[in-house]
């Protein structure tokens, strides 16, 4: 996979952002070149799993890959149940907070390489993380890649129909850092429209005022990668560097 046309990485020296995960609360935003702001939800993201978000991972397949997991609630949850669970995050403090509650994390984006590529049976795009690099056809591609044949995409979407590519900035009550960069905004039916011809829908649903979507990847991978369950597992295992950030073996 090539680099990304321009990922969420600038999100990884968002100083507001991990000042407020390491605080467990807001306020943040994204926020619109225009100045619109789009709220965060800290404080639910800090927490653990409620009843939607178990919900959703009753829904989850076999081994399971959160994209942009903040926090880890949700790999928390899954490991508490002992099921296989990965969370990548660009944020040191995410994936510091992840590995608190329980779960395993990696910082790292998407679309850098990731451990057991073809073989995810469950890739998790939540609290609007299906906005990650501002391009859905590009994250909706990269996540096929991710996923064996068959295998189960989980997206939350925005809860109006929007389709929104714009670039933003992390920003608190007090101050904004870095550079903007892309994000995007969708609705189930903007999803459905970028999912037409690899995926295949298998289930919408609303849910405590949030929206989501199930889509089934119907990609092939090469015969020399097998869909191999125990390797997806064994490359979790997770080792520090001398600079501390978590790594996986390869």
């Amino acid at each position: 996979m090539s680099a990304p046309p321009a990922t969420a990485l600038p999100w990884a020296a968002a100083d507001p952002y991990d000042a407020a995960l390491r605080a467990g609360r807001g306020p943040l935003y994204l926020r619109r070149t225009d100045g619109w702001l789009l709220p965060l939800e800290v404080e639910r993201w800090c927490a653990r799993a409620d009843p939607v978000d178990r919900d959703v991972l009753d829904r989850c397949e076999g081994t399971v890959l959160d994209v942009g997991c903040g926090p880890g609630r949700l790999v928390a949850e899954l490991a508490a149940r002992g099921r296989a669970a990965l969370g990548i995050d660009v944020s040191e403090a995410a994936v510091e907070h992840t590995a608190r509650l329980g779960g395993q994390a990696l910082r790292r984006s998407v679309f850098e390489q990731l451990p057991g590529e073809g073989r995810w049976d469950t890739v998790l795009l939540m609290d609007g993380n299906i906005g990650i690099g501002g391009d859905p056809d590009a994250l909706l591609e990269r996540v096929a890649g991710l996923l064996r044949p068959g295998g189960l995409l989980i997206a939350e979407t925005a809860p109006t129909d929007v389709d929104e590519r714009v670039r933003v900035h992390i920003t608190d009550a007090h101050s904004t850092s870095g550079a903007p960069f892309p994000w995007a905004r969708l609705g189930t039916r903007a999803l459905l429209r970028y999912a037409r011809g690899r995926w295949e829908r298998d289930a919408q649903w609303t849910a405590g005022g949030r929206r989501f979507a199930a889509l089934r990847n119907r990609s092939a991978i090469s015969s020399a990668e097998p869909a191999k369950r125990a390797a997806v597992i064994s490359s979790q295992r997770v080792r520090n560097t001398s600079g501390g950030r978590p790594v996986a073996d390869r």
